[in-house]
């Protein structure tokens, strides 16, 4: 069987809705899937979680920090009505606005106005990140493309690169817990950090009640797999796999196109 436990939909960053999700990814053989959209669950408001071809695990990707480093959370099999997930989206969600609004004062600054809304307007309302920024930018012609708005104006040390308040891990590990989920830290690699700091990281993030590592995440060498296998065991924690989906046409995360999870650790779906 195909899990695909990391993907998005227009909920957030990704590009289809719940429904064209799911339909690509019976398409592509994945047999379980689980909609983890940033620091939302309203995707679910629009499916069934019960369908023919492809079953659905509730679940959502929490962004936190971590020594001043930006990480997610994977939260899976979670329970989507809880009280602890209701006021964790709405947290969450507040400080993406508050963030938001943030960055079009700083665009203004700058003499581009009417990024905040115009990202917003792309949003729908919903989530916002710096990507409806740069897609705003591109539409207004302010840039070309979405690369130059991040180079010139969102990405790191520009004016864009606005610091954010989320709640700290411990408190987005006990949303998780509270909601009888799985907490599992999302795509390690991503970090860009050493081993050394990465295992901090894991301890710490046992520690706050952590479950899980996200073992296979899109395309990966064989070595990293294998690393982060051998990490995972190491530290007693379940594995977790998952394309980390957003859009079609991106090779490094199509859904259910990535190795299978080492022979030496457990799989988090055995917790399901």
């Amino acid at each position: 069987m195909i899990f695909d436990l990391h993907s998005h939909t227009t909920f957030s960053d990704g590009v289809l809705t719940p429904r064209e999700l799911v339909e690509r990814a019976a398409d592509k053989g994945v047999d379980v899937l689980s909609i983890t959209d940033h620091d939302t669950v309203d995707a679910y408001q629009t499916m069934p979680l019960e369908l023919d071809a492809v079953r659905v695990i509730p679940g959502i990707e929490f962004s936190t920090q971590w020594q001043s480093l930006n990480i997610h959370v994977l939260g899976l099999n979670i329970e989507l009505h809880s009280d602890a997930i209701q006021a964790g989206t709405k947290l969450q969600t507040t400080a993406r606005l508050e963030r938001a609004q943030r960055i079009g004062e700083n665009l203004a600054k700058m003499g581009i106005q009417g990024a905040y809304e115009g990202a917003l307007k792309l949003s729908a309302g919903g989530y916002i990140g710096r990507p409806h920024f740069a897609h705003h930018l591109v539409v207004a012609g302010t840039v070309r493309n979405v690369q130059t708005a991040f180079k010139k104006y969102l990405g790191t040390g520009k004016a864009g690169d606005v610091r954010q308040h989320w709640a700290d891990l411990p408190q987005i590990i006990r949303w998780i817990r509270d909601a009888n989920g799985i907490p599992v830290l999302a795509h390690p690699l991503k970090y860009k950090i050493t081993r050394t700091k990465l295992k901090r990281l894991l301890d710490d993030f046992i520690e706050a009640g952590g479950l899980g590592m996200e073992v296979v995440s899109g395309q990966q060498q064989a070595q990293q797999t294998a690393s982060l296998g051998l990490l995972c065991e190491q530290k007693g924690l379940l594995a977790s796999c998952g394309s980390d989906f957003h859009r079609p046409g991106s090779h490094w995360g199509e859904l259910g196109v990535f190795a299978p999870l080492p022979d030496n650790v457990i799989p988090v779906w055995d917790r399901f």
